[in-house]
């Protein structure tokens, strides 16, 4: 069985008094994750733990902003920090909150492609009169 799979097959089993609970904490974990900035933190975390300096590095942000995004998602419990002395090595929580963004991801493609076929599928545009036209 595919992770994917098991995700939705968790989230169809939820039982639904405890489902207004949950609904509250995932609207609360979708807020988190709003921000394509918090998306590209997750992403190089998923290749395993990094330092703030690095990611800071590869995403061309300062270190106080990657820091900001870091504790919203630690807050969130999406991201767990380990410090050694000075240093602070971040890494995800649970990596299958990558299987989640995927499955968003997914939809949003298939979502993009839907609306392209439909695009493709109305009337053709109206041919602007150009210069030639004109004579």
């Amino acid at each position: 069985m595919t992770s994917r799979s098991a995700l939705l097959r968790t989230c169809a089993s939820i039982d639904a008094p405890a489902m207004d609970e949950i609904t509250i904490l995932q609207a609360e974990i979708l807020k988190t994750l709003a921000s394509p900035r918090r998306l590209e933190l997750l992403h190089l975390l998923a290749a395993g733990p990094r330092e703030v300096g690095g990611l800071a590095a590869e995403l061309g942000m300062t270190q106080p902003n990657v820091s900001q995004h870091l504790a919203v998602l630690r807050t969130a419990g999406l991201v767990d920090v380990e410090r050694d002395g000075r240093e602070a090595r971040y890494r995800l929580a649970d990596p299958d909150v990558m299987v989640a963004c995927g499955v968003m991801r997914s939809v949003l493609e298939r979502r993009i492609q839907r609306l392209a076929r439909l695009a493709g599928a109305g009337p053709e545009p109206t041919p602007r009169p150009t210069p030639h036209m004109a004579r």
